[in-house]
């Protein structure tokens, strides 16, 4: 499976890359905005996203709902340090497919991954 991660947090797409590496999971392509990993994900089709919440030039939210707009069986995984109920109802109902929350490990990485993989229509 291809994964783009979208997050503005270096360090999180890095230790989100060393998680993966050597996994069935290949890191595609990174971004550090909203926008270009909006764009981004156009370019490549990625299977799995790995988006963060909270960004500085476009909302997770806001481009989860653009990518499961144009790409819907596209797998988002939210990855934030957000554990407000609204903000989590927002993103299930915009189409997340599950959530990492930070800090994280790379066994919750892996099981999020997994648990996503499994749901209908995959």
């Amino acid at each position: 499976m291809n994964v783009l991660t979208i997050d503005d947090n270096d360090m999180t797409r890095t230790v989100l890359r060393a998680i993966l590496f050597g996994t069935a999971h290949h890191v595609c392509g990174e971004a550090s905005g909203g926008k270009a990993g909006y764009e981004l994900a156009l370019k490549l089709l990625p299977d799995v996203v790995f988006l963060d919440i909270l960004m500085p030039d476009l909302s997770g939210i806001e481009v989860l709902k653009q990518l499961k707009a144009a790409m819907p069986q596209v797998l988002v995984l939210m990855v934030t340090g957000e554990r407000d109920t609204d903000t989590i109802k927002q993103c299930v109902a915009a189409g997340a497919s599950g959530f990492i929350v930070k800090p994280f490990n790379a066994a919750t990485v892996l099981k999020a991954l997994a648990a996503a993989s499994r749901l209908p229509g995959r």
